[in-house]
């Protein structure tokens, strides 16, 4: 496998971009241990010896003797020796470092150090990393030109702004400019300010002013020998005299001091050493040098640049030297004269041109004509109507132009460039200036390319490579590469979980030595198994299970019995599946990380795409369930949204071509997905769109009919249920010659006899609790007792079914999930208890109580054979979700029926201890208020003495309220009627109407998906008859008992090859190509809908 990086000095390693972390301060930055390290290693420089200068009261230095140590200053008859730089500057740790405050708008915070010019670049290289915790940069952008304020126009001013920034960003690189608030750096800071005004990533774009100490403006708001944090810095522009204010819009600022005040271009040195650092760190970072204006320091600025490899591009319009160089850029050497740079200079330099001397002039044309000889390193950017692109084009183009020219060998050249346009994310410079025909390329040169556009997140570079040659096979052929993709997967829910999964599982011991990877992906298999459903099978082979291949198809002489043959059938198929699935493994690898472009890109090149998108549609939903995040899980429901849209999008498309093989491709078991079908990933998705189509309806149907036509109606299927001779006549259609076996096979026929059987059950257990319930159970009730025998039987076959192998204990808590067969379980228990209370005598008029009770739990488990009508199923779905409703209304009722009950019974009743008349009082009658039975004691008119008991002594009449000598009630009546009035306006005007409008939603929501729930459902009710025997109760004991029978003494089946694999693969293709008609059609559609905004 190639290298995922190549190591030159020329070219950076491939890293993805990131934000920088330092704009705003850390939670986590500790000033004390920041402090420290700025003592340690950051130091100053000062004056030690003072000898007044031209300036009164000022050192040679430049600094006023104020600012001197009493050590510097001698005595005025002292006649030593002359102030020297060398000699008379000293280090001494730094006084200003910390943070920086501007008011006003701009960049609010910054940092800052005052460094001395002998600082080791390395050191200020930490101190950027390490301790203001900047990421490395992917790129160094060199700015400059001219120092005082200079006019650009507007457009080339907006280009720069906007190139700058996007080069920024895209590539994270580091801009390096002057830091002062003047000339090109003033530019550069207002670029950085606009985006941080317009983008809500605020803080993403590194800018680092390398200013002189001594010629900074209001320096000493910065002193401080323990760091500021902050420092407030004021922008006095108008009273900087011949000092310079630092720009507010940068983000980090090195002040470089030797000592002196006042001496410009002292930064210059220790600048270059920093970029030269920067650059040459490990492994080469490249660095381009961008000119606007400028003057002749700027002309030498851009000659050194140019020895040192490093590419300049020039912006043309910008004024002076730049507009020089711009000018003659494109001319012949010999045409570059001194007399034609003569009259370049005195065009764009104006009245500044008198000071130049001719013998300058001389040098700076000898300059000029080498930098306009190494073309390779020279851009310029120039202004026309037909140029459109930003600065950032120009830029990123010099970079690869340089490298192009840098290297010898073609091949490496090109990679070298492949590698900046990926760290930089620039896929258009790499479809233009990469991808050519001049460039050749096998996929395996590219496999380093691709593992980082992966790692990277890096969609549109992923698709370009694809385009270009890279093959998936070859690619993913190595499961090392795989295994690389999973451990370099960023942080997400399925990471934790594998994380959880390898430490809980990773101390077992290997199947076989060197199966490191295999073990890996077993793990990885077993988790996407848990996302997926245990009906699906491993996606990759377990270690041992790839072993065990290995070993039988090391030795094929060893004779197998029929047995170990179908062992080893096994294997080779579930070895099969695993292989040779490179698009599903990197779709499912995008998949679980909730990526959305590159799963799009990948779901692209699936060739079982439909099942691939329902599967994700599923995945996506079980990683949402799990996830703490409320945000990502919502993402995560977005994105299986997504991909149900596109399964539905590619089965129309397919329905739409040939319906026939539509169908076959719901049916069609996947290899790829665990060998389950796209119905059933649907089913399990709970994708209730994809379902609700109609070409799977059509599907359904037929697997409802079964062997039955489906034309047949249903008058003439009830009829032949009874007089099944009329088969033979012709009456009935019938697809295949068994006609009797398909009629009653018929999940259709089934429901009919199922319905006709529990109409006839529920008849009989009418009768028997009504008419015929003996003390001795008579031969109709025995009857009642061997149908529910028959029932109880079905239930346990149900549980105990299991064609998925999820294993008893999930096979019961799926059953136990469904409300019907809750509804099955409740009825089955009360019959039980009931019966053995109607079998004990003391017991018995208990027992005829229950079973009472039991027959309203089987007339609403009745209600499921409704679920079968588009018209009445739906209504069950809202009874259903009213109920949930109701039951928690209740609870928000209870309380203002207990508060009032509870009030009213305190205040009438006086010591009444008889528990049910409590309850009765305080809760029981301000329930029945509800309803408009209003009770007769609160009020004086309607009170009746003779309808209560005076000292509760009556157990059948209520205890009297509180009375007076008269026997008239004592109780406050205006009271008790307020109370009443407060107590209706709230239970049964606000409540109840609340409870109404909560109804009305439920109602309206279902209402409005009537159709997508109904046919959801629908499945459910055919799934159950299709697996249920022929025979309705209480003749289905018999096939309990062939069943039975059966499971004891199994028939082995023979094992037959598939002769269908073909059929299969040519099933795919086509599915493929209904995929690319599908996309194709999506993106005319979207077109057409941007033309229509345009």
């Amino acid at each position: 496998m190639e290298e995922a990086v190549i190591k030159s000095k020329r070219f950076p390693s491939i890293r993805t971009v990131r934000a920088s972390k330092n704009i705003s301060p850390s939670p986590s930055f500790q000033p004390s241990s920041f402090t420290s390290w700025i003592k340690e290693n950051i130091r100053k420089r000062e004056c030690c010896f003072y000898e007044k200068g031209v300036r009164e009261d000022a050192c040679k230095c430049g600094h006023p003797k104020t600012d001197h140590v009493d050590e510097a200053i001698k005595p005025d008859n002292f006649t030593g020796e002359s102030w020297n730089k060398d000699r008379h500057v000293r280090e001494v740790p730094t006084d200003a470092f910390g943070d920086i405050s501007f008011g006003g708008s701009g960049q609010k915070t910054g940092k800052y150090a005052r460094v001395s010019t002998d600082t080791s670049p390395e050191i200020l290289y930490k101190l950027l990393t390490e301790q203001w915790k900047l990421s490395p940069p992917n790129l160094l952008i060199s700015v400059t030109g001219g120092a005082k304020n200079f006019y650009l126009k507007p457009r080339l001013k907006s280009m720069f702004h906007r190139g700058l920034i996007k080069v920024a960003q895209t590539t994270g690189a580091w801009i390096i400019t002057g830091g002062t608030h003047a000339g090109v750096m003033k530019h550069v800071g207002r670029a950085v300010r606009d985006h941080a005004l317009s983008s809500s990533m605020q803080g993403q774009i590194v800018a680092i002013g390398v200013a002189t100490w001594g010629i900074i403006h209001n320096r000493d708001a910065l002193v401080n020998p323990e760091g500021c944090f902050p420092a407030n810095y004021e922008l006095d522009i108008e009273g900087q005299g011949r000092l310079s204010c630092l720009d507010n819009n940068h983000t980090h600022f090195l002040m470089v001091d030797d000592g002196t005040q006042g001496n410009y271009g002292v930064e210059i040195e220790l600048r270059s050493s920093l970029e030269k650092c920067i650059s040459g760190n490990g492994v080469t970072i490249p660095v381009v040098c961008v000119v606007l204006d400028g003057g002749p320091g700027t002309l030498n600025t851009i000659y050194n640049a140019m020895l040192n490899g490093t590419p300049c591009v020039i912006l043309e319009g910008s004024g002076r030297i730049a507009d020089v160089i711009a000018q003659v850029a494109g001319l012949p050497l010999f045409q570059v004269t001194i007399a034609l740079i003569q009259q370049l200079m005195k065009k764009f330099f104006g009245q500044e041109y008198e000071n130049f001397s001719d013998c300058k002039i001389i040098k700076w044309t000898e300059k000029i004509q080498y930098i306009i000889q190494i073309s390779h390193l020279l851009t310029v950017f120039r202004i026309s109507e037909d140029n459109h692109r930003d600065v950032d084009v120009a830029i990123l183009q010099a970079l690869l132009k340089a490298s192009r020219a840098s290297e010898r060998l073609g091949i490496e050249s090109w990679k070298g460039q492949l590698e900046l346009a990926i760290a930089w994310n620039r896929v258009d410079l790499a479809e233009t200036e990469i991808f050519t025909e001049e460039s050749q390329w096998k996929s395996s040169d590219l496999h380093w390319a691709m593992f980082s556009a992966l790692v990277g997140n890096k969609p549109q570079f992923v698709s370009l490579l694809l385009e270009n040659g890279v093959s998936l096979k070859d690619f993913l052929k190595d499961e090392e590469t795989l295994c690389d993709l999973y451990r370099k997967m960023p942080g997400c829910i399925f990471v934790r979980k594998l994380d959880k999964r390898v430490q809980r599982l990773g101390r077992k011991p290997q199947a076989r030595p060197g199966r490191g990877e295999t073990t890996f992906m077993t793990h990885v298999s077993n988790e996407v198994r848990h996302l997926l459903g245990s009906f699906t099978k491993l996606l990759y082979p377990p270690a041992d299970m790839s072993c065990q291949f290995e070993m039988l198809t090391e030795d094929t002489s060893v004779s197998l019995s029929k047995g170990s043959m179908a062992s080893q059938m096994q294997l080779r198929e579930n070895n099969m599946d695993a292989q040779g699935n490179p698009d599903r493994d990197l779709f499912l690898w995008a998949v679980v990380q909730n990526n959305k472009e590159l799963a799009e890109v990948a779901w692209e090149l699936c060739k079982d795409c439909m099942s691939a998108a329902l599967a994700a549609s599923k995945i996506l939903k079980t990683m949402a369930e799990e996830e703490s995040d409320a945000d990502e899980a919502e993402d995560m429901r977005e994105l299986a949204s997504h991909f149900e849209d596109h399964a539905i999008g590619v089965f129309s498309e397919c329905h739409d071509n040939d319906e026939e093989r539509a169908r076959k491709l719901l049916v069609c078991v996947s290899p790829s997905w665990g060998r389950t079908t796209c119905l059933r990933l649907a089913l399990e998705a709970d994708d209730k769109s994809f379902v609700a189509q109609s070409g799977v309806q059509a599907l359904l149907t037929q697997i409802w009919c079964g062997g039955l036509s489906v034309d047949n109606p249903v008058w003439r299927v009830l009829i032949c249920m009874v007089f099944f001779p009329l088969i033979y006549t012709g009456f009935l259609l019938v697809v295949s010659f068994l006609r009797l076996v398909h009629l009653y096979s018929s999940p259709q026929v089934k429901f009919y006899w199922n319905v006709v059987s529990s109409f006839a059950f529920l008849f009989l257990y009418a009768v028997v609790v009504m008419i015929d319930f003996q003390a001795t159970p008579s031969a109709g009730e025995m009857l009642l007792y061997v149908w529910l025998l028959s029932l109880v039987c079905e239930e346990v076959r149900q549980v105990l079914y299991d064609p998925d192998g999820f294993g008893f204990h999930k096979k019961a808590k799926m059953y136990i999930n469904d409300l019907w067969n809750i509804l099955d379980v409740l009825s089955i228990i009360l019959f039980a208890i009931g019966l053995t209370f109607r079998l004990t005598t003391e017991l018995f008029y208990a027992g005829k109580i229950l079973l009472c009770i039991d027959f309203v739990v089987f007339c609403l488990r009745f209600m499921a054979i409704f679920t079968i009508s588009s018209t009445l199923g739906p209504k069950i779905i809202i009874v259903r979700r009213m109920m949930t409703d109701m039951f928690f209304f209740m609870f928000l009722l209870s309380i203002w029926v207990v508060a009032y009950g509870v009030a009213k019974q305190g205040i009438l009743i006086h010591n009444d201890n008889r528990l049910g008349w409590i309850v009765r009082g305080a809760i029981y009658e301000p329930y029945r208020i509800i309803f408009g039975d209003f009770p007769t004691n609160i009020d004086y008119a309607a009170f009746d003495l003779d309808s209560c008991s005076m000292n509760g002594t009556d157990p059948l009449k209520p205890k009297c309220p509180v009375l007076n000598e008269n026997l008239t009630p004592a109780f406050p009546e205006w009271l008790t009627i307020i109370m009443l009035c407060v107590y209706l306006l709230f239970a049964n005007i606000l409540l109840l109407n609340l409870l109404i409008a909560i109804f009305n939603f439920t109602f309206q929501t279902v209402q409005d998906n009537t159709d997508r729930i109904w046919k959801f459902q629908r499945y459910e009710l055919i799934q159950e008859y299709h697996s249920r025997p022929a025979a309705p109760p209480p003749f289905i004991i018999f096939s309990h008992f062939y069943l039975f029978v059966r499971n004891m003494f199994p028939i082995k089946a023979s094992i037959i090859k598939s002769k269908l694999q073909m059929k299969e693969e040519e099933l795919l293709s086509w599915e493929a190509l209904m995929k690319d008609r599908y996309l194709l059609s999506t993106k005319q559609k979207k077109n057409q809908s941007m033309e229509n905004v345009l």
